[in-house]
């Protein structure tokens, strides 16, 4: 599923393109998820791309660092700030939003912007949704680099957000037999619903992969300004795991043992609607 846009005819012209909106909607609908092809201008992303590198080889250093929290397995999560404003501003500007808002309307305050910083010799997260099945919300993904099967190309499980799945229910009948990878090159957007199952993958190269993300209606978001976070300063954060003992241990026996770590899902769903509601 695709639908191509050139950001250069975008940009040379006062209106933003124009999108087929009913073989988009009706495609979202069914699947959970669209790809549009083109849309941000690579100058733009080269820049966030040597930025956010920067930036975590300083980070690094500094006393801000962690143990655990999602190093181990290679998976952070990041704000970038200020670096991304230009790619936000592309999504405005090219009708990205403005889609995103027909296909599922938002409070425009409820706007977050964050990145997943998929780190070189990362492995294989378990299949999981973002957030509360009845609390969803948005994610439009931005390819910062060309991002393939090596590099950690994502994982999503196409209309598994129609309907709630316990992890045993999902595991037992298998539904991740119909994931499908999406490569993506720079300057593609991803736009999914918040409950679509996926996972991050493994990147086998030696650099990291960084990929936006735009949360539009998200609970317990409310800001004039999504970049006025730190300052609009990076700030590199955990990602499922925490950064105490407990938490390192626990992601090192799911890194060297993950079936440890899907059996005790498993087990703990057969009880329990966890993700379901917040109430």
């Amino acid at each position: 599923m695709s639908d191509s846009v050139s950001a250069r005819q975008a940009a040379s012209t006062s209106s933003p393109p124009r999108f087929d909106l009913p073989r988009l909607q009706r495609e979202f609908a069914d699947e959970g998820y669209l790809v549009l092809r083109g849309v941000i201008s690579k100058p733009a992303l080269a820049n966030v791309q040597v930025r956010l590198t920067e930036e975590f080889a300083g980070w690094q250093k500094s006393n801000e660092s962690f143990q655990g929290g999602g190093l181990l397995s290679g998976h952070l999560n990041c704000y970038p700030g200020e670096v991304a404003r230009g790619v936000f501003t592309e999504l405005r500007d090219t009708g990205v939003f403005q889609l995103a808002q027909t296909l599922f309307p938002t409070d425009p305050k409820a706007t977050r912007v964050g990145c997943n910083f998929n780190l070189p010799g990362s492995v294989a997260q378990h299949y999981h949704m973002d957030g509360i099945f009845l609390e969803s919300f948005l994610v439009v993904n931005v390819a910062v680099v060309d991002t393939k099967i090596e590099n950690g190309a994502i994982d999503v499980v196409p209309k598994t957000h129609k309907r709630f799945f316990r992890y045993c229910e999902f595991a037992a009948r298998r539904v991740y037999r119909d994931a499908t990878r999406l490569p993506m090159s720079a300057g593609d957007v991803l736009i999914r619903t918040s409950t679509l199952w996926h996972r991050g993958m493994p990147n086998r190269t030696q650099t990291a992969r960084p990929m936006l993300a735009f949360t539009l209606g998200e609970k317990g978001v409310n800001t004039d300004d999504p970049f006025a976070f730190n300052g609009g300063r990076t700030q590199f954060q955990t990602n499922w795991f925490t950064t105490s003992r407990m938490g390192r241990l626990r992601e090192r026996t799911t890194v060297t043992a993950p079936i440890t770590y899907s059996a005790y899902r498993f087990a703990h769903s057969l009880f329990s609607n966890k993700g379901y509601a917040s109430f």
